[in-house]
């Protein structure tokens, strides 16, 4: 894909392998914005104004070399593709989906997110962080960046409920006080194995929110979230109708040995286009 970066932008040529809309609604992301002719993209604190031309797309920020990572520009999602299509279960859904990206999420955010995310709905989740960012979060320019973790551990039980978390604010308030930055960025030096162990020890994180902040937050490519959706998908295409569905472990066990260090790209073309109704 060619891109340039200027000051403060990057303007893409193409769209056979960038589509803001596939990437931000493709479920792996929760900070956004539509606001008809273009989406705000927001990451910790920063933002950026991503608007489609005739060309391609210009990506307007403060910080180009910042959502250069975070929209993962350098990788070649072209080869990527070409690879999955070998995967018959597979061609439909990257023709479906092809524009999309895995993002690479500031982590604590990430984690944070995907623990909102469980049992959620996406209108829901993205309230519930609206209001994280607007109460906890630091102003900087005309919106509030995510809160940090110092910031997130002011907060109590009660102050989460109010703001929509349910349940999950005991987890939100535990897990801040688990872990910190630097533990998080630790354990980045982990197997993908171990680190999943780590997360699931972690207060709110079970195996699917552990494998999306993998995939999501740590860039892990080895590993396949299963929810509902890919559930659905796994019946459908890999289950006769005499047989025992397996539980959702054993799917994932069975979905990474088949897809091996693609399998998170093909998680995502699968579960967008299998939420959309298009497989």
């Amino acid at each position: 894909m060619n891109y340039v970066i200027g000051k403060d932008y990057i303007e893409i040529f193409g769209k056979e392998d960038f589509d803001i809309k596939e990437i931000l609604e493709c479920g792996q992301v929760f900070s956004y914005k539509f606001m008809g002719d273009c989406y705000l993209a927001y990451s910790a604190d920063k933002k950026a104004k991503v608007t489609e031309t005739s060309l391609g797309y210009i990506i307007k920020t403060n910080h180009p070399n910042y959502f250069e990572n975070y929209f993962d520009l350098k990788t070649d999602y072209g080869k990527i593709k070409e690879t999955l299509s070998k995967f018959p279960i597979l061609k439909k859904p990257i023709d479906f989906g092809k524009g999309i990206r895995i993002l690479k999420q500031n982590l604590f955010e990430t984690l944070i997110s995907f623990i909102v995310s469980a049992n959620n709905n996406i209108k829901r989740i993205q309230m519930i962080l609206e209001r994280l960012r607007e109460k906890l979060g630091s102003k900087v320019g005309d919106f509030y960046a995510f809160p940090t973790r110092e910031q997130l551990k002011g907060a109590s039980v009660e102050f989460f409920k109010e703001i929509g978390a349910g349940y999950r604010a005991d987890y939100l308030y535990k897990v801040v006080r688990q872990i910190d930055d630097n533990t998080l960025n630790e354990w980045q030096k982990l197997d993908t194995k171990d680190l999943r162990n780590k997360l699931i020890s972690l207060s709110g994180i079970g195996p699917k929110v552990a494998d999306c902040v993998l995939l999501f937050g740590y860039g892990r490519q080895d590993v396949f979230p299963v929810d509902t959706w890919i559930e659905k998908m796994y019946v459908k295409f890999y289950c006769s109708n005499s047989q025992i569905v397996p539980n959702r472990e054993k799917i994932r066990e069975n979905l990474v040995k088949e897809f091996g260090n693609l399998s998170g790209y093909a998680q995502q073309y699968l579960f967008y286009s299998m939420r959309s109704r298009e497989v």
